[in-house]
Order: structure tokens, then C-alpha cells, then sequence
């Protein structure tokens, strides 16, 4: 066959993935698109908008379910008009199963469902867990690392084995980020644009005493409430005009400082441990509470003196965002996973080392 009557190979279809994800008080749409020759993941769109309780609050489930139902339509319509694709290109629907707080995922659960119906596109749910760590390994390219998974409601410390991400340590009662959020009600800081964000703020204003806090690592896991419990203590001291271990008045910003310097060796602890254990010299930081610089920070003078690398994000791939659950989705979706419409529940309790993860060798 001569050049002039060769047929030009017809180019593969890139696969394309609508994610929503609801499971606290963010509600994500996101879309992307796979290249199937090289397995390049292209972000397209990745809206996302956020239920701000006052503060000294929290956000309750039904408030925050009435927030995602509220705005549910309009993220998805600004996701579609940003990717700019048409209903027609999208092969599937992927929304986050569990786990989260029951109203809200129901409620997203529920519009993914829908668009799936009018659209005439498969299901597949999503474990909200190693969504942030595909999306982590993805957008910072680390290969094999252990992964630190800290959030509001996660904190793992995970490896990679035998086609699972398998838990080496974890919180044993409440998660770091809830810990933070709590402690920010104490001392009634903004919940806008985040309570542990403005914790961190907080925090670079102080430091002029390490305040004694509990120090609470077993084996491989953590405990954070007492750490919670005594630092509200100290809140209600401060209030009060108590003094600090060197007989001055101590700060809200010398408070933020001591529990963020407390937590987070804790957890350079466990993941310095799991890194010897398997032998890694990367760490991927991937959850909400992973934007934190000072965390980071941390981890980075930990991994460099082992010789190994830290990997973080932004507040666009950190924070719960619907682009990770087009992209876990999209991966799951490629190796044949669907989830069936009588099967599109959702759970308040999915454990990372419950799926197989069958996209990785």
C-alpha cells in the first residue's frame, strides 16, 4: 500500500466524566477528560460552592443537604458552560457513594441519579477517600507514595498494595480537621472561608509560647479529642485572663499555634513510621486540612531529611472538589466499573481499603 492510499488511523475518543460531590459542606461539579492513548487526565471545569455556618457553629447534615439541593443546578450548569462540552460528549456520571454526612450525600446522590436518567448515561459511585488521592497522585505525579489523608472527617494514614489502598494508621476517635474546626468554635473564629484556614492565619501571629497540650500517638494511630478537650480548657483560661507557662498572658494566635504545632507532629510521627515501613520515599498530602503551609512545611523537613520529596496541592484539589470524583470515577469507569441505577445508595461509612482498585497494577 502506497503513502497516497494509506488510511490515517482513526483517533480514540477521549473519555469525559461529570463529578459531584457533596459529602460535607462543599458541593462539587466537576468535568474531565481522559486521553486514552496516553492516560492524560485533563481538568475542563471544576466549580464548587460552599455552605458557611455563622461562627461558634458547625454546619448541621439537614442544613447542609438544603444548601446542596439549593445550588446543585446552578454549580452543574456553570460546570457544563466552563468545560464547554456538550451533554452528548460525557460517558458517565460519577458521584461520591460515601463516606460523608448522610443528608448531604443523599442529596447529591439523588441529582446524579437524575442527570443519569435525563441523560442516558451510567452510573458509577465513588469512594470520597481515594478520589483525593487519584486526583492528588494525578496533579503532582508522585508515583508510589504514602499518602496522608487529613480532613474534617479522615484522618488515614494510606499505602498502596495488591490493588488496594491499604491503612496503616488512623484517628482513633475524632479526625484532625474536625479537631480544628471545633477548637475554632471556642474561640468563635469566622467559618469563612474556612475554619482551619483561619486558624492557620491565626497561627503565624503567635508562637511566642508552646502551650502544653496533650500528645496522644498509639502505635500508628492518633487521638485528638483530649488534645481538643484541653485546648478549649486553655480557650476558657485565656478568657479569663490566665497565664501561659511563662507567667504572661498567653494569646487566641499563641493557642492556634500550640495545637496546630501539637497535631501536626503527630502526624509527621506516623507518616515518618509508615515511610520506613514500606520502604517510600514520597508523601502525598491530600484532604482539606493538607493546604495548611505549616503542615506541609513539617512534612517536607521530615521527608528531606530521609532523602524523599513531599506532594501537596491547592485549595482547588485539596478542599472537596467535584473534579476528583470525575477523575476516580472516570479511572474506575475505564476498567468497566458501573454502579446499576437500584444500586446508586449512598454510605455514611466506606472504608479506603474497601475498593478494589483495579486501575492500578
Amino acid at each position: 500500500m502506497t503513502a497516497a492510499t494509506a488510511t490515517t488511523p482513526v483517533k480514540k475518543k477521549r473519555h469525559i466524566a461529570l463529578g459531584c460531590e457533596g459529602s460535607a459542606n462543599k458541593l462539587g461539579v466537576g468535568i474531565i477528560a481522559h486521553d486514552p492513548d496516553t492516560g492524560e487526565a485533563t481538568v475542563l471545569s471544576n466549580v464548587r460552592h460552599t455552605f458557611v455556618s455563622p461562627p461558634g457553629t458547625g454546619f448541621l447534615p439537614k442544613d447542609t443537604a438544603q444548601h446542596h439541593r439549593a445550588f446543585f443546578v446552578r454549580v452543574a450548569k456553570q460546570a457544563l458552560a466552563d468545560a464547554g462540552v456538550r451533554i452528548a460528549d460525557i460517558d458517565c456520571i460519577c458521584y461520591t457513594k460515601g463516606p460523608g454526612m448522610g443528608g448531604p450525600l443523599t442529596s447529591v446522590a439523588v441529582a446524579a441519579r437524575v442527570l443519569s436518567l435525563l441523560w442516558g448515561k451510567e452510573l458509577v459511585g465513588v469512594n470520597h477517600c481515594v478520589g483525593h488521592i487519584e486526583m492528588g497522585r494525578a496533579i503532582t505525579g508522585a508515583e508510589n507514595p504514602v499518602v496522608l489523608y487529613v480532613s474534617g472527617g479522615n484522618t488515614q494514614v494510606i499505602a498502596y498494595a495488591e490493588q488496594r489502598y491499604r491503612i496503616f494508621g488512623e484517628a482513633l476517635d475524632i479526625a484532625v480537621g474536625n479537631c480544628l474546626d471545633r477548637f475554632a468554635r471556642a474561640l468563635e473564629i469566622s467559618n469563612d472561608p474556612a475554619p482551619g484556614y483561619n486558624i492557620e492565619q491565626l497561627a503565624k501571629k503567635g508562637g511566642r509560647v508552646l502551650l502544653d497540650l496533650p500528645y496522644a500517638v498509639k502505635g500508628m494511630d492518633c487521638s485528638f479529642s483530649g488534645i481538643l478537650t484541653r485546648a478549649e480548657e486553655l480557650a476558657e483560661q485565656m478568657k479569663r485572663g490566665g497565664k501561659g507557662p511563662d507567667g504572661e498572658l498567653f494569646t487566641g494566635a499563641d493557642l492556634c499555634f500550640s495545637l496546630q504545632e501539637t497535631v501536626f507532629a503527630m502526624l509527621v510521627e506516623i507518616t515518618e513510621r509508615a515511610m520506613a515501613h514500606v520502604g517510600s520515599s514520597q508523601v502525598l498530602i491530600v484532604g482539606g486540612v493538607g493546604c495548611n503551609e505549616r503542615l506541609q512545611e513539617m512534612m517536607g523537613a521530615m521527608a528531606a531529611e530521609r532523602g524523599g520529596s513531599v506532594y501537596a496541592t491547592d485549595e482547588r484539589f485539596c478542599i472537596d472538589n467535584g473534579i476528583m470524583i470525575a477523575h476516580a470515577g472516570l479511572l474506575a469507569y475505564e476498567t468497566g466499573f458501573r454502579t446499576p441505577l437500584d444500586e446508586s445508595t449512598c454510605t455514611q461509612r466506606f472504608r479506603t481499603d474497601e475498593v478494589f482498585v483495579k486501575w492500578r497494577s
